[in-house]
C-alpha cells in the first residue's frame, strides 16, 4: 500500500497482520480524494481507521489534523508506525477504543468538517447508524461524512442524524456514501 498524492505521494504505508482489515483500495481512495478536493486546513476523522490510510491520505492531501479511530491492537501499532514513520505525529490523534466509547476523546478536537469510514463490510450498516451519532454534535459547517460499504448493500441514514445523501459511488465491489448536512428549511 501506499499514499496516492500529496506531500507523501508514493510513500508505501504499512498494514497490519492477519486478515482483520480491509485497506481501501488504492483507486477508490485516489477517486475519493479527487471528489473531494482540496482539504487544505481540515480536521478529519478516519474511523475503523485500520492501516490509517484514508486519514493519512487525507493528510498528505494538506488536512490540518487527523484523529484515528481503532480498536484492534495490531491495526494500532500498523497506523502508529505509520504515523511516525511519516513524520506526522504531531498532525494525528490515535484513540485507541471501539467507535462506541470513543466520543469523549473526540470532543476536544471538534469541530470536525470531514468524516472518513469504511468498517468491515459485514458490520456496515449498523456502523453507519453508529458514526453518524458520534459525529452529528461535533461537525463543523459544511461538513461530509463518508461512509464505506459493499455495492450490494449501500448504507442509508435516516433524516433523524441530520446527514443527507449527496453522492455514492463504486469501484469493483467497494461503495462509498457521501453525506452532508442536511439544510435547514426555511
Amino acid at each position: 500500500m501506499r499514499i496516492i498524492a500529496g506531500r507523501f505521494r508514493g510513500r508505501p504505508i504499512k498494514a497490519p497482520k492477519g486478515m482483520n482489515t480491509r485497506p481501501t483500495l488504492d483507486r477508490a481512495r485516489q477517486a475519493i480524494f479527487n471528489i473531494l478536493g482540496p482539504l487544505d486546513d481540515a480536521n478529519v476523522i478516519d474511523v475503523y481507521a485500520g492501516t490509517g490510510a484514508m486519514g493519512i491520505e487525507a493528510l498528505s492531501r494538506g488536512a490540518r489534523h487527523a484523529t484515528f479511530i481503532e480498536s484492534d491492537k495490531e491495526a494500532v501499532r500498523a497506523i502508529r508506525y505509520n504515523l511516525e514513520h511519516l513524520g506526522v505525529l504531531a498532525q494525528a490523534t490515535l484513540v485507541e477504543t471501539t467507535v462506541e466509547k470513543a466520543g469523549p476523546r473526540l470532543e476536544k478536537r471538534a469541530p470536525y468538517d470531514l468524516v472518513l469510514a469504511d468498517p468491515p463490510w459485514d458490520i456496515a450498516r449498523d456502523a453507519a447508524l453508529v458514526v453518524a451519532a458520534l459525529v452529528k454534535p461535533m461537525l463543523g459547517p459544511g461538513a461530509r461524512v463518508l461512509l464505506g460499504h459493499r455495492t450490494s448493500e449501500p448504507v442509508e441514514l435516516p433524516e433523524s442524524t441530520g446527514l443527507v445523501l449527496s453522492d455514492r459511488r463504486k469501484w469493483g465491489g467497494s461503495g462509498m456514501s457521501f453525506f452532508e448536512i442536511a439544510m435547514e428549511s426555511e
